[in-house]
């Protein structure tokens, strides 16, 4: 019996950037609707100020709130704590604080959480197994983990899920050493996805499919963070959008060029090029 098609997910990585008042927000928009402004036009936010600080239930609980009912999800990037500051080591009690800081409040809107390392320290096959053992793969085993938090949630602790979710984990790596079939081999055997990250040619790059699914991020094809994509950029990436999901596989996209206002528009340009393909 073949596999059914896969579903598609294009947005934006972050919503929150004042240079985007008046070239995508309306100016006299306040920022506080922003949120409801973008989800309004994609179907999936990455949340990046999660890997700045922990945040708080009470911040988890408006951004359901101002987004839509249906049909949307957030994806999460882990907190730099982990992947930065302990590199993965001893992130128990660290993934604690992260889960129960209000990760639990997005329900079904929850998307996949991506872990993004920095490009400063070599693949170490025992470290990503031991980290990538300790993640939730549903709302139910996070529970669990959240209960490990300690008194660094001052604004609160949240323990129990809105929604038992699926939960999925996605790798975004740098350094050339993770670029090899052992590092793929231990995503698979957790069902870890791969990311496959645009970085304008700063850092290595593959297409390696590692899990159920695919996540995307386009920081920009000629100058990082800065540079839009072309049409026939466009076109590119949507045929290989369409070429995973006939095999299967949930595809999410996220635009990261933002710096001059390039993110919303390139999703939207993308998004319509994935529509119009079915």
């Amino acid at each position: 019996m073949p596999r059914a098609e896969g579903r598609a997910w294009i947005g934006i990585s972050g919503y929150d950037y004042k240079p985007w008042r008046g070239p995508f927000y309306p100016a006299d928009l306040p920022a506080r609707r922003w949120l409801e402004y973008a989800s309004a036009r994609f179907d999936s936010v990455e949340l990046n100020g999660t890997f700045y600080s922990l945040k708080s239930p009470a911040v988890f609980e408006r951004w359901v709130a101002e987004t839509p009912a249906r049909g949307f999800v957030f994806a999460v990037k882990g907190g730099r704590f982990i992947t930065h500051n302990l590199k993965l080591r001893n992130a128990d009690r660290a993934l604690g604080n992260f889960f129960a800081s209000g990760v639990l409040a997005l329900g079904r809107k929850t998307g996949p959480f991506l872990w993004q390392l920095p490009a400063t320290y070599r693949f170490d096959a025992e470290r990503m197994d031991a980290f990538m053992r300790l993640l939730p793969r549903s709302s139910r085993a996070a529970e669990a983990v959240a209960l490990q938090h300690d008194d660094r949630l001052r604004r609160g602790a949240l323990v129990d899920a809105a929604a038992n979710v699926r939960y999925r984990h996605a790798f975004e790596v740098r350094h050339p050493s993770y670029f090899h079939e052992e590092f793929y081999a231990l995503l698979r055997e957790h069902r870890c996805a791969f990311v496959v990250a645009d970085t304008a040619g700063k850092f290595p790059y593959a297409e390696e499919v590692t899990a159920d699914f695919v996540y995307v991020r386009l920081h920009g094809s000629r100058e990082l963070y800065a540079s839009g994509y072309t049409d026939a950029e466009l076109d590119d990436w949507a045929r290989k959008v369409a070429r995973w999901r006939r095999a299967g596989r949930d595809v999410y996209v996220y635009f990261d060029n933002d710096a001059k206002v390039h993110a919303p528009f390139d999703a939207l340009r993308l998004a319509e090029r994935v529509r119009v393909g079915g």
